[in-house]
């Protein structure tokens, strides 16, 4: 069918980085808009609620370095956060000029309402691939994190 989007297979562009790259761009582009229509919350909020249920309080400028965006951005993030009775700042017992943001019990309990709805359908997904592709798609996640961190 002419103007039909073809679909390359991993085998078509092993070995050529720049493809990689662009297939990994289109279906990451799938998959986060995605998730944004199963989401309660926008992807920044949710980061920021998921990195400070893993690791704990953190300062705003903290945050926005994990997170790889600008400070002022964060603080806009946390500020609306905080509107929502979704966080709440505390005086840093180590330094008493920064506040540290962390979750507040309706935090919790709005973001692991929001992972089970989110998760249902990508687990139900992922559930359904053959053991081989479930693995190797573990290893593509650990692969993702790395080339995330770098």
């Amino acid at each position: 069918m002419a103007g039909a989007p073809t679909t390359r297979h991993s085998r078509d562009v092993a070995g050529e980085p720049a493809l990689i790259a662009s297939e990994l761009r289109v279906v990451l582009g799938q998959l986060v808009r995605r998730l944004r229509a199963e989401h309660r919350f926008g992807l920044s909020q949710g980061a920021v609620l998921g990195r400070l249920d893993r690791e704990g309080a953190r300062s705003v400028s903290d945050l926005a370095a994990s997170e790889r965006v600008r400070p002022q951005s964060m603080a806009q993030t946390v500020a609306d956060l905080e509107h929502d009775g979704l966080v709440a700042r505390r005086p840093d017992p180590g330094d008493r000029r920064r506040a540290l943001v962390e979750l507040t019990a309706e935090g919790r309990a709005a973001l692991d309402t929001e992972r089970r709805d989110r998760e249902g359908w990508l687990a139900e997904a992922i559930d359904a691939l053959r053991p081989y592709e479930q693995a190797a798609l573990a290893e593509a996640v650990a692969l993702l994190r790395g080339i995330s961190e770098k």
